[in-house]
């Protein structure tokens, strides 16, 4: 579950710390005054495919536009390691990160694309958007 912290409170709990653990929490700071749309995207990602336990490797983007805040880049990449020993559909990999960024910051709207590289010959590309 995405957690973030207090609107006022702006001790990351992962920012400028040793952290050594992959993490749930999205944490969020205030959205500066002007932005209109936050890019962020990796491309070192890596989950398991649910039924033969292979890895998968992914790229996650994510667009949103905030509305009073954003999410912390750093917890954003503990949140992305925490799925590498779960087993989930890349579809479902795109729902679950939309729905936890959604609920983290509150953002006008949110948009996620994860594309896994080809395993097999086939590369699998899915999309979720919130609110729909």
């Amino acid at each position: 579950m995405a957690e973030n912290t207090e609107k006022d409170n702006y001790e990351f709990k992962a920012l400028g710390k040793s952290t050594r653990q992959p993490s749930r929490a999205l944490e969020i700071f205030p959205a500066p005054a002007g932005v209109d749309k936050v890019v962020l995207e990796s491309d070192e990602v890596t989950s398991l495919c649910p039924v033969t336990g292979q890895p998968d490797f992914e790229t996650v983007h994510v667009e949103f536009a905030p509305d009073k805040s954003c999410i912390e880049s750093k917890s954003l990449k503990l949140y992305l390691w925490s799925f590498r020993e779960e087993g989930l559909f890349c579809e479902a990999f795109s729902a679950r990160v939309a729905k936890d960024i959604y609920e983290a910051c509150a953002p006008k709207w949110v948009k996620v694309v994860v594309t896994q590289r080809p395993r097999g010959g086939i590369t699998i590309s899915a999309e979720t958007t919130l609110p729909k």
